[in-house]
């Protein structure tokens, strides 16, 4: 089995796209891509959406060599869109693309706008619902909460089964103790699970505690943690993820860590990229209307991130 990390916070974006090759089948998850489009007051910074374009690059990649797509839930950061921003992965890139994938998706307790952004996806994209399938070496829970317990938002949780057991929890952030039984019900060696979005003020107290406990609960009993998403859009998510890494004998980590690559908190630090990297007034505009691009923003600021 090869686990491969395509977009999370940790790597520059908003995401929880991977890659699981088990010898035939490459399964491609939540393919979609964001970039948070205000945080401080400020626009994306051209460094962020440089390092946004070459993560769509690689999801278009992934996406046409895939036997498997997988699709969460139908947030914009999780799934291509008809009517993306321009920092989001538009459908038209991958409508093309490899036609014979099966595509596993959420089918069931759609919000209003999972529902029409699934009905517009299925002009380009037969979907089979995913719920409580099993198909071979993938496997699939049923809904789960998105975020805490009394919630209208829910999400599908993935296993995939080969040399060890691999769970990807998209956007559970450790708020729900059911979704947690569930995946250590499976016995997995590897966890990639959102942790929770502590840079958010409407978070109490009481959620930040079940959240500890859970991923104190995940860490003693697999292998492999991988925290990011919501948890990596601050320092203080950073912070925290380290804090409990020192609690366990297991190995707890981001996404970044796991892959081997620095660590880039593009958004948390984007006050940091306009203050080293000045940007021009009208940028966006520009580059939205295609008449300007990354090129003199691709390369890490002089104090690094």
């Amino acid at each position: 089995m090869n686990i491969e990390i395509v977009g999370t916070e940790s790597l520059g974006v908003r995401g929880m796209c991977c890659l699981v090759t088990v010898h035939d089948r490459k399964i491609l998850i939540d393919p979609g891509i964001a970039l948070g489009y205000t945080r401080y007051g400020l626009l994306p910074h051209p460094f962020q959406v440089s390092v946004d374009e070459t993560i769509q690059n690689r999801i278009v990649e992934a996406w046409s060599g895939a036997t498997d797509i997988v699709i969460s839930h139908f947030h914009g950061d999780h799934v291509p869109l008809i009517n993306a921003n321009p920092y989001q992965l538009n459908i038209n890139k991958i409508a093309s693309l490899n036609h014979g994938v099966r595509v596993w998706a959420k089918s069931r307790n759609l919000s209003p706008t999972e529902q029409n952004r699934k009905d517009a996806l299925a002009a380009f994209l037969d979907m089979i619902p995913a719920e409580e399938i099993r198909d071979g070496i993938l496997s699939f829970s049923g809904s789960v909460h998105h975020g805490a317990v009394g919630g209208t938002e829910t999400v599908i949780m993935t296993k995939i089964t080969g040399d060890y057991v691999f769970i990807h929890a998209s956007d559970i952030q450790l708020l729900c103790d059911d979704a947690v039984s569930q995946i250590l019900s499976w016995r997995p060696d590897i966890v990639f699970a959102s942790g929770p979005p502590l840079y958010l003020k409407r978070l109490s107290s009481g959620q930040i505690k079940t959240a500890r406990e859970n991923a104190v609960r995940l860490s003693k009993k697999v292998d492999t943690l991988i925290l990011d998403h919501h948890l990596m859009r601050s320092e203080s998510g950073a912070e925290w993820l380290d804090t409990l890494s020192l609690q366990t004998a297991n190995r707890v980590v981001c996404g970044a860590d796991f892959t081997g690559k620095p660590r880039m908190l593009l958004e948390a630090r984007r006050k940091y990229l306009y203050e080293r990297m000045p940007v021009p007034g009208g940028w966006h505009d520009a580059y939205a209307g295609g008449t300007t691009g990354t090129a003199g923003y691709n390369i890490m600021p002089p104090d690094g991130m």
